[in-house]
């Protein structure tokens, strides 16, 4: 049965901050889902493709309300954080049905994460001929930290990864060594090669698919739809949340330069940035410990009509405090953020915006979890 909501959003105090016209609701469109990690929405605007982190897609027909699971995907490794983990639509989908993916495999020295892509076939029910188009390298010894949001721009392929949860915090620390993808944003071709005109193709010992470094683990990603900037989210260690813009060849610190403690000690480990480091500073971060720190996961900018007042306004999921993060945006500025669903009690791992109706859709974490959709209260 359908659960239904209402509740009233608190007027903004701050200037700047998140606009609410809008009181709003949010109601239950399924129940039950095992460990979803990511949604991409199908070409209809209506039905929604899924991932869970046990290793199976699974589609949500909007019609009936019904989750069917489907067959076929990567031979994934569930441990930890891994699984099958991100999904988008090829930039071709409508004549391809190509479907693009990420998951945690294993491979030699432990497990990695992986890129691939393979045909969508919805009269069977399946997804087939599934390719492996880049593995990061090297595998690791870990089950954490696999990053894994992607994203479509200029017809290339952006990747964030992880450090794989790696403690040495300092100068030879994983995230700062360009000869590993790991702590990484990768930019390859929509086959999975790295193009020429990366920042680190003929620098010697560098991975040519880097992008950006210097980071510790991205779950979240999405482009401006008026700029073409990249945005991203990434957890921080005991706080330090970050949101950045990605830049081609930076380096964003991690964990040189950072906000958090140490998860085992509680002592800073790192000067928080500073101009002139040599590093991209965050534009919008949180402080340590846990008290009212913003572990992320899932993220995108309100292009919708059903709320004119949070157009160009970034949605971003909160895992640990569950709610749904509302920042109002002004350039690289960002606001503190309005709590959407908070006190519903739903870890949050993905949003998106409903391309026909600009309700706003959120997937919820767990073995158990929520797809919700939150739309304008009448009256």
């Amino acid at each position: 049965m359908t659960k239904i909501t209402s509740m009233t959003a608190a007027a903004a105090i701050m200037i700047g901050a998140p606009a609410f016209a809008h009181d709003y609701t949010f109601e239950t469109l399924a129940e039950g889902l095992e460990r979803p990690w990511a949604m991409t929405f199908m070409p209809n605007g209506d039905d929604i493709l899924m991932t869970g982190r046990n290793g199976a897609f699974s589609i949500y027909n909007a019609e009936t309300g019904e989750v069917t699971q489907l067959d076929g995907a990567p031979e994934v490794a569930t441990s930890g954080q891994g699984g099958l983990l991100d999904v988008a639509l090829a930039p071709d989908f409508e004549t391809s049905n190509v479907i693009y993916m990420t998951w945690s495999g294993a491979v030699e020295g432990g497990t990695t994460t992986h890129l691939g892509r393979g045909t969508l076939d919805l009269d069977s029910g399946s997804v087939n001929d599934i390719e492996t188009l880049f593995q990061v390298s090297p595998g690791v010894d870990s089950d954490a930290h696999y990053g894994s949001r992607i994203v479509f721009h200029d017809n290339h392929i952006y990747m964030g990864t992880g450090d794989r949860n790696n403690k040495d915090f300092g100068p030879d620390h994983i995230a700062q060594d360009l000869s590993t993808e790991n702590g990484a944003v990768i930019r390859l071709t929509l086959d999975g090669v790295a193009p020429t005109d990366n920042p680190f193709v003929d620098a010697e010992g560098a991975s040519p698919a880097i992008w950006s470094y210097g980071h510790r683990n991205i779950q979240a990603m999405t482009v401006h739809p008026e700029t073409g900037e990249i945005w991203l989210a990434e957890h921080g260690e005991a706080g330090g949340d970050e949101i950045n813009i990605v830049q081609r060849g930076e380096n964003y610190g991690w964990p040189l330069a950072a906000y958090g403690v140490d998860y085992r000690t509680g002592e800073q480990f790192a000067d928080v940035h500073q101009e002139g480091d040599g590093f991209v500073a965050p534009v919008y971060n949180w402080g340590p410990g846990r008290d009212d720190h913003f572990p992320p996961s899932g993220m995108t900018f309100y292009d919708g009509d059903a709320f004119p007042d949070w157009q160009g306004h970034l949605l971003v999921g909160n895992l640990y405090h569950q709610y749904l993060g509302l920042f109002a945006v002004d350039g690289a500025l960002v606001s503190d953020p309005a709590r959407l669903l908070e006190g519903e009690g739903h870890r949050i791992r993905d949003v998106a915006v409903g391309p026909n109706d600009g309700f706003i859709y959120v997937l919820g974490d767990g073995d158990s979890a929520p797809l919700l959709r939150i739309t304008p209260s009448e009256g």
